[in-house]
């Protein structure tokens, strides 16, 4: 489960085995016990728990901010 960035509380993450056949590019963040999973292609919420919308507005913005990082990470560690 690379780790590809910490900001703001958050780590991104994305697991090593994102199913078959996997999905789109996405990230995972974690803060606590609170959790969210984001498309990256367009950035786009798919769900999240114990996140208020203030929350929820941070991740769309660190994510949107570092969305070509994300992207490279997940190319880079699914590409054969």
């Amino acid at each position: 489960m690379p780790t590809v960035l910490r900001a703001d509380g958050y780590r991104f993450f994305f697991y090593s085995d994102e199913g078959n056949p996997r999905e789109p590019p996405h990230i995972h963040a974690v803060a606590g016990d609170k959790i969210a999973k984001l498309w990256l292609d367009p950035v786009e919420l798919v769900n999240s728990k114990r996140l208020s919308a203030a929350e929820i507005g941070t991740l769309y913005r660190l994510v949107t901010k570092h969305q070509d990082i994300f992207l490279e990470a997940w190319h880079a560690h699914f590409s054969p």
